[in-house]
């Protein structure tokens, strides 16, 4: 018999609700498609209509990176979603082809492909992804509606209490809630009143703040490089950077970023000065004759937190957290998508092995969705915690001579290209860190980059002349 049928007899409804109607949020929404046969997500704002801002996500007006590793995991969740958005104006970036990028250690050669991104506004991922995901019937977003608590036990959530537009008060039940509510997430809190036990939070604060602001492009521009420089973590200043991503609508989408003690500001006047001013001017120059199309904006809300929900004993069945909800990261390095998109594929892989209603499926699900945290997580903060100022758990011996080997790596991935795809394959989430230290990583490490390093950013001459042009072209 068919799950209709059995529904139609009087079969229990399997019910899912999801704490959280952004990126994550539809994402997870997306795994439960085919294991249960009603989604519920619960959204506290108004969702736009189109690829436009809203106003529980104020960090979208800065760059957002979608790693090849992030956007694989999302087409295996919506099929065509990619498509979907390079047919809205997105591009597909080609990595290290398309990309302009002074690293701690030197510029990057632009080998031929090995990994990718996908590069646009965050408003346009987002809009694609919703688009896709409540066309689905089983889906159903509740919006301007307040989350209140869990219900439940310590043993098992059996739903949510929530407070509607109308100022009513209603308990949804479910099978699975999925927490994908963002940094700001309550669930030690609503968890805490069931009588589950705390989970253990570490915190990396580098100071962190960033600025951007939207230029148009110039004529001639529309397959221009992404092009960034970085900081070298262990030269004893601020860590500052600047980036340029090209997004839909022929724009460039600037963001310059500082730790403690060399924040950008949201003056109109520093912007350029700024992005000069870190360790090479080259995107103050690209942007010197390009037109301002937005006012700056700043964020200062980045500080490293990884809550430990896989560690939590007595973890209780039909909660689940996944995204920010579980861990943030400094946005410079671009994983808090991807890792999103590769937690709810391990819900769905495991909602596909043990079925909804399995002994322990929330955990196994925590324990998975770990994972990808874990990689973002040790890129980030093994970094951030060297700047000066930061605030963490310092590196102990161990972490600093593997920081010694990264350096390496670095500075060999800038003129062998063995190294420079195990890099990308890492970084964009495609393979884990163990791919850093296999044999044939390590031997061309020691043996340090084929070739020189470069001594100037890696654009063509097409490249560089439309960035000389006024901006009337």
């Amino acid at each position: 018999m068919s799950e209709p049928d059995r529904t139609r007899r009087g079969a229990t409804l399997r019910r899912a609700v999801v704490i959280g109607g952004g990126m994550a949020g539809m994402l997870a929404a997306a795994a439960l498609f085919g294991h249960v046969d009603e989604i519920t997500v619960v959204e506290r704002d108004t969702l736009p209509a189109g690829p436009e801002p809203r106003k529980g996500l104020p960090q979208a007006r800065h760059v957002h990176v979608l790693w090849s590793g992030g956007a694989r995991a999302m087409e295996q969740l919506l099929p065509g979603v990619n498509d979907r958005w390079l047919a809205a104006g997105a591009r597909r970036i080609p990595l290290p082809t398309g990309l302009v990028s002074m690293q701690s250690q030197g510029w990057f050669r632009r080998w031929p492909e090995m990994q990718s991104m996908i590069a646009c506004s965050r408003d346009l991922l987002d809009w694609v992804v919703r688009e896709q995901v409540t066309a689905n019937p089983a889906v159903t977003v509740l919006e301007n509606t307040e989350l209140l608590s869990l219900e439940g036990d310590a043993a098992r959530v059996t739903g949510v209490r929530v407070h509607t537009p109308q100022d009513q008060e209603r308990t949804l039940e479910a099978d699975l809630v999925v927490d994908a509510s963002g940094r700001g997430s309550r669930a030690t809190a609503w968890l805490g009143a069931l009588g589950v036990a705390r989970p253990r939070v570490e915190e990396v604060d580098s100071g962190l703040a960033y600025a951007s602001r939207v230029f148009r492009a110039p004529e001639g521009a529309e397959e221009f490089p992404v092009v960034n420089v970085q900081s070298d973590a262990r030269e004893p200043r601020p860590g500052q950077t600047t980036t340029i991503v090209p997004i839909e609508g022929r724009r460039w989408l600037v963001t310059l970023s500082g730790t403690r003690g060399g924040q950008p500001s949201g003056a109109e006047e520093e912007f350029e000065s700024f992005a000069r001013g870190v360790r090479h001017p080259i995107v103050g120059e690209l942007i010197a004759r390009a037109e301002p199309l937005t006012d700056v904006v700043v964020t200062r809300s980045t500080v490293n937190r990884r809550r430990f929900f896989e560690k939590v004993k007595g973890w209780p069945e039909g909660f689940v957290a996944v995204g920010d909800a579980v861990a943030t990261y400094n946005p410079v390095y671009g994983h808090g998508m991807s890792v999103a998109a590769q937690g709810a594929l391990a819900l769905r892989g495991n909602l596909a092995v043990h079925g909804l209603r399995a002994p322990g499926l929330a955990r196994r699900v925590q324990r998975a969705v770990a994972r990808p945290v874990a990689v973002a997580w040790d890129l980030a903060t093994t970094q951030d915690i060297l700047y000066p100022g930061a605030v963490g758990k310092q590196p102990g011996l161990g972490a600093k001579l593997l920081g010694r080997y990264v350096d390496r790596l670095l500075l060999t991935a800038t003129g062998r290209p063995l190294i420079t795809k195990a890099f990308f394959d890492v970084v964009t989430l495609s393979a884990p860190t163990t791919a850093l230290v296999r044999p044939a990583v390590v031997f061309a490490v020691l043996r340090g980059p084929k070739l020189p390093r470069l001594t100037a950013p890696p654009l063509t001459e097409a490249e560089r002349k439309p960035a000389q042009r006024t901006p009337q072209g």
